[in-house]
């Protein structure tokens, strides 16, 4: 999967979404506890990752720090 990381927040949502590459039409598989990932229509494959509740599983942490560029390789898992 290659492309440029983009990140969305919904602050009022408190949901955090990323993908790689260009946003296509897809939909979400659920993993479990508020856990998603993106799966690409035409493709199959996964485009990105989206968390319900972002916030407030990261509230008890001091400091939250991302780096940028990061290099990130999302693997489907059979």
């Amino acid at each position: 999967m290659k492309g440029n990381l983009t990140l969305y927040y919904d602050e009022e949502g408190d949901f955090l979404e990323f993908h790689v590459g260009e946003f296509t039409e897809g939909s979400f598989r659920n993993f479990g506890k508020g856990v998603f990932e993106r799966i690409d229509k035409k493709t199959g494959e996964v485009k990105g990752l989206a968390i319900m509740g972002f916030k407030a599983r990261t509230s008890k942490l001091e400091d939250v720090k991302i780096t940028l560029p990061v290099g990130i390789e999302l693997v489907q898992q059979a």
